[in-house]
C-alpha cells in the first residue's frame, strides 16, 4: 500500500458499530472510567458532610450537588460548542486533566469548601468527558444504531458509577471515609487521561460524512431545520421551541433531579434507619447498577420500538419507585424501589440522547446534545436544592414525595407534546457501507457501496 493510498483510507471513515468496533470499544471503556470518577462520591461524600464537617442541614450539606450539576450543565453546552468547532479529542483530553486533582483535593479538603470547588471541578470535567463521549458514539455509529450505541455508552458509565460506589461503601467501612476510598479517583482520571491522549481518535469526519448524506423526514417536519444553525438558534430550539428536543430537554432535568435527590438524600434517609455504611453502600450502587445494566436493553428496544413510549413509561416508573421508597422504611423494600428506580432511568437515559440525535442535523448535533445536556445536568443543582429545602422544612420523605409527583408531570408532558422521533428509513445504514472521500477543494463527498 502506498502512501496515497495509505492517506485515503485514514480520510474515508465509515458509519456503523461493527465498522469502527475498536474504537467505539475503547470509548465505551474510557466512559466507564468516567462513570468511576462520579461513583467514588456516591456513597462516602454526603456521609462526610456530617462527620467530617459538622453539617447537619440538608440544604447546606447538599451544596456540592448544587455545585456539581451547576458546573456540568454549563460545561455540556460549551463542550457541544467546542466539539464542532475543534473537533472532540482535544474536549475529551481537557476533561481528563481537570479530573486529576479531584480526588486529591477530596483525600486532603480542611474545610467543606474544599469539598464544593473539588465538586465544580469534578462537574466541568464530567461535562467535558463525558459530553465528547457521548458525541463520538454517536459520530461513529450513523443513524441506524443510535439507540444501541447510546445504551452501551449510559450502562458502561452507570455500571461504573455502581460498581465504584460499592467498593467505597467497603473501604470506607475498612478503612474509615477518608483517604482510601479515593484512591480508585487518582487511578480512574490516570488511566483516563492516558487512553484519551494515545489511543482515541478524531470522530469529527464522521459526522460530516453523515451530514452529506443527511435528508429530512418523510413528513415534512423539521425542514426548517435541514441544514446548519447558529448556537444561539440551537439552544431556542433545543430548549423551547422543537417539541421533540424541548420535551427531551425537559424530561432530562427531571430525570437528573431524581438522581440528585438519590444522591444527597437516600444516603441519610437510610442512615437515619440505622443501615451500616456497607448496606447504604449496596443501596447506593443497586440503583446505578440496574441503570446501567438496563440501559444494555433500552437502547436498543428503542432502535426497534421507538423513543417516546420508552420515555414516557420510564418517567413514569421512576415516579412509582419514589412513591415506594418514600413509603418503605426497610433494606429489602428500599432495595425494590432502588431497582425500580433503576429500570424506569434505564428506559429515559439512553432513549432520550438517542432522540436528540435523532432530531438535530449533524452539523449542530453536538451543540443540540450539549444544550440537551445542559438542561439535563442542571438538574442535579435543582434537585439538590429543591430536596434539600423541603427536607429542611417537612422531612427527606417529603421531598421524595414532591419529586415523584413532579417526575410523574414530566412523563406526562413528553406523552402530550412529543412525536416519535426515529425514523427507520436509517435503517440501510447500518451496514456501514457509506465512505467519505475528500474533493479536491478539501469538503467532504459520499460514495456508497
Amino acid at each position: 500500500m502506498n502512501d496515497t493510498t495509505t492517506r485515503d483510507a485514514v480520510a474515508a471513515p465509515r458509519l456503523g458499530l461493527r465498522q469502527n468496533a475498536a474504537q467505539f470499544a475503547l470509548l465505551v471503556g474510557v466512559n466507564a472510567l468516567v462513570g468511576g470518577m462520579l461513583g467514588q462520591e456516591r456513597t462516602v461524600v454526603p456521609l462526610l458532610a456530617a462527620s467530617d464537617f459538622g453539617l447537619h442541614a440538608h440544604t447546606a450539606a447538599l451544596t456540592f450537588i448544587v455545585a456539581f450539576g451547576l458546573a456540568k450543565a454549563v460545561t455540556n453546552y460549551v463542550a457541544g460548542t467546542l466539539g464542532d468547532r475543534y473537533g472532540r479529542k482535544p474536549v475529551l483530553v481537557a476533561g481528563w486533566v481537570l479530573a486529576l486533582p479531584v480526588p486529591l483535593l477530596l483525600i486532603w479538603a480542611p474545610s467543606w469548601g474544599w469539598v464544593v470547588a473539588a465538586n465544580v471541578l469534578l462537574g466541568v470535567s464530567q461535562g467535558l468527558t463525558w459530553s465528547t463521549t457521548v458525541v463520538m458514539k454517536i459520530d461513529l455509529v450513523g443513524p441506524a444504531r443510535r439507540g444501541l450505541a447510546m445504551g452501551l455508552n449510559e450502562a458502561a458509565g452507570y455500571l461504573a458509577v455502581a460498581v465504584t460506589a460499592l467498593a467505597t461503601g467497603y473501604l470506607a467501612q475498612e478503612h474509615g471515609l477518608r483517604p482510601t476510598p479515593f484512591f480508585l479517583g487518582i487511578v480512574f482520571a490516570a488511566l483516563g487521561l492516558g487512553l484519551s491522549t494515545l489511543f482515541v481518535r478524531e470522530t469529527h469526519g464522521h459526522a460530516r460524512l453523515e451530514a452529506s448524506m443527511h435528508t429530512p423526514r418523510p413528513d415534512g417536519r423539521n425542514a426548517h431545520l435541514h441544514g446548519d444553525l447558529t448556537s444561539r438558534e440551537v439552544a431556542i430550539q433545543t430548549s423551547f421551541r422543537e417539541p421533540a428536543l424541548s420535551s427531551a430537554s425537559q424530561a432530562g432535568m427531571v430525570n437528573n433531579l431524581n438522581d440528585g435527590l438519590a444522591w444527597g438524600l437516600f444516603p441519610i434517609l437510610f442512615t437515619g434507619a440505622g443501615l451500616s455504611v456497607g448496606r447504604i453502600g449496596i443501596l447506593a450502587a443497586l440503583y446505578p447498577a440496574v441503570w446501567g445494566l438496563g440501559q444494555l436493553v433500552t437502547g436498543a428496544l428503542s432502535d426497534r420500538w421507538g423513543r417516546k413510549r420508552l420515555i414516557v413509561g420510564g418517567m413514569w416508573l421512576q415516579a412509582a419507585a419514589l412513591v415506594v421508597i418514600a413509603l418503605s422504611g426497610s433494606f429489602g423494600l428500599w432495595a425494590v424501589g432502588a431497582v425500580l428506580l433503576g429500570a424506569g432511568t434505564a428506559m429515559v437515559y439512553p432513549t432520550l440522547l438517542a432522540a436528540v440525535g435523532d432530531v438535530a442535523h449533524p452539523t449542530w448535533r453536538a451543540r443540540a446534545v450539549g444544550v440537551y445536556r445542559l438542561w439535563r445536568d442542571g438538574g442535579f443543582a435543582v434537585g439538590a436544592l429543591l430536596a434539600g429545602v423541603v427536607a429542611d422544612a417537612l422531612g427527606v420523605r417529603a421531598a421524595v414525595w414532591v419529586v415523584a409527583g413532579l417526575t410523574a408531570l414530566s412523563g406526562l408532558v413528553v406523552a402530550v407534546r412529543m412525536y416519535e422521533t426515529h425514523d427507520t428509513r436509517h435503517e440501510h445504514g447500518a451496514n456501514g457501507s457509506a465512505r467519505l472521500a475528500i474533493s479536491a477543494d478539501g469538503s467532504p463527498r459520499h460514495n456508497l457501496g
